[in-house]
């Protein structure tokens, strides 16, 4: 038995590996974050294997369960509705679980958003801090704070109705100068991203009526 952790497309379906396919095919269950959303990915590559329900509001309870699965010789994949399990999206708890019980562990490489947000940002991409979303509320401000001190390049996730709110706690704390990349529906038919100060970005999106997309934004590290 082996879980296996499979990587997703962020945005276009294409970019789905023939080995990630085979793995899918292959093992005895799938686990998804959201079963209506992977179901439309299995359905075009034509995978049929049985399909359960893993995600942030059921993984512990299900933990368990789906460890005892793996030990009777079921080999399960785990994969989430875009990019790499347990990055940003479940796959942590599992992972370390199945680790405790001596299950094996392969995590296939693939898509994950940021790798190609940093790439296409124009910053530094030679040494990064990787963030993920912020707290939304308590040590947000604290947080924000300490990464304004940050030599490396940061690489933070946000929503599109919570972008704007970022881009203005960016500028206020790090200055309106300060270089930043923001990407946005990465792979995707309308991918875009757009670079320049925190103060040019934020007059560009915040003109806009409407931000739609997956976000990913990275900004330029301190420099002396």
């Amino acid at each position: 038995m082996k879980l296996f952790l499979v990587p997703t497309p962020v945005g276009n379906l294409g970019d789905m590996t023939y080995r990630a396919v085979e793995v899918l095919k292959s093992v005895g269950l799938i686990l998804a974050e959201d079963t209506r959303t992977s179901r439309v990915l299995l359905q075009h590559y034509a995978i049929d294997t049985p399909l359960q329900s893993y995600h942030i509001f059921n993984e512990h309870q299900q933990l368990d369960r789906y460890i005892d699965k793996l030990l009777s010789g079921v080999s399960i994949a785990l994969i989430t509705d875009a990019g790499t399990p347990g990055i940003s999206d479940p796959g942590f708890l599992l992972v370390r679980e199945a680790v405790r019980h001596d299950i094996a562990v392969e995590c296939l490489p693939g898509a994950t958003a940021f790798v190609p947000a940093l790439v296409d940002s124009g910053l530094p991409c030679d040494k990064f801090v990787f963030e993920g979303f912020l707290p939304h509320k308590k040590g947000r401000q604290t947080r924000i704070e300490q990464l304004s001190h940050e030599n490396r390049s940061i690489i933070l996730y946000e929503s599109p109705h919570r972008l704007l709110k970022l881009l203005e706690q960016l500028q206020a704390v790090m200055g309106a100068e300060r270089q930043v990349s923001v990407s946005r529906e990465i792979s995707k038919l309308h991918a875009e991203t757009l670079r320049g100060t925190l103060q040019e970005v934020y007059a560009t999106l915040s003109a806009r009526a409407e931000i739609k997309g997956e976000i990913v934004v990275v900004v330029a590290g301190l420099t002396e």
